[in-house]
């Protein structure tokens, strides 16, 4: 099977992995480890481009990693939709965790699908975290079925006129309101060309745990949130929030209040409460 790569950029740590390799960096103090997993067709640099999920205010007591998903960014990957299911995107965190800091557990931080990536490695292995970071997670469960159809429609669109007509749409439906002065979040992605197809088959099929397998999380977490987005509602949030033993929600309704969520993750990570 072909394995597909990004253009040639700047060298990068590296780790090795089935079928795909990560791209990744690590920033910050010599302390803890704190690990960022990007949302879906997202990445590093676009993170950076978007002015969000700016999460250097941790850097102050942590060693920070932020990796591009395989398939995405400067990480390579192949197309199979198997590959990007959330507890192969899991697999691969953990790999990371392991690689970083073998001998204490970390900080998982995720948004979007890279907080489905962080549930499913803390399930997976609890102990390797010591605190989740849970920011707008994804429509899930029974309000997750109608979304199915159409990432699997779009794969075929993709696959039959390229990922132009994806951008298309996303400019034409814009942002969430609380995004409206930071539209390029929603309308840009950086994921491999030949490899989105993969990508939205996997998101079709995937889903966050059942929310009784969440209590068996006694992880401290903060999950974040912004409202008047239909693929990252309120609901998934609040039933986080419930069904996590020990979780807060915080929901933003600014922009500056979501560029602030770095500060509120780092007072998070040190014990301090805000409110």
């Amino acid at each position: 099977m072909t394995v597909f790569a990004p253009s040639a950029g700047p060298a990068a740590d590296r780790l090795e992995r089935p079928d795909a390799t990560l791209a990744f960096e690590t920033t910050g103090s010599a302390g803890p480890l704190a690990v960022h997993a990007h949302g879906s067709l997202s990445s590093r640099a676009h993170e950076r481009r978007a002015g969000l999920f700016d999460w250097t205010p941790l850097t102050a007591t942590h060693r920070l990693a932020r990796y591009d998903a395989r398939g995405h960014g400067r990480s390579t990957g192949r197309p199979v939709a198997a590959d990007y299911s959330y507890p192969a995107l899991a697999a691969d965190l953990l790999a990371l965790c392991d690689h970083l800091s073998p001998d204490a557990p970390v900080t998982g931080l995720g948004a979007s699908m890279g907080t489905a990536t962080v549930l499913w490695a803390a399930l997976a292995r609890p102990e390797r975290f010591d605190r989740l970071v849970l920011a707008i997670p994804a429509v899930a469960w029974a309000a997750r079925e109608p979304r199915r159809a159409g990432l699997r429609a779009a794969a075929t669109l993709v696959e039959r006129r390229g990922t132009g007509t994806l951008r298309a749409a996303a400019k034409f439906s814009g942002p969430p309101a609380v995004l409206a002065e930071a539209p390029q979040y929603a309308t840009e992605f950086d994921a491999v060309e030949d490899l989105v197809p993969s990508v939205l088959r996997a998101a079709a099929d995937a889903d966050l745990p059942a929310p009784d397998r969440l209590r068996d999380l006694p992880h401290p977490a903060l999950i974040l949130a912004w409202p008047t987005d239909p693929v990252h509602p309120l609901s998934t949030a609040r039933t986080l929030a419930e069904h996590l033993p020990n979780a807060r929600l915080h929901t933003a309704t600014t922009l500056a209040d979501v560029r602030s969520w770095g500060r509120l993750a780092a007072d998070f990570l040190a014990g301090r409460r805000h409110g």
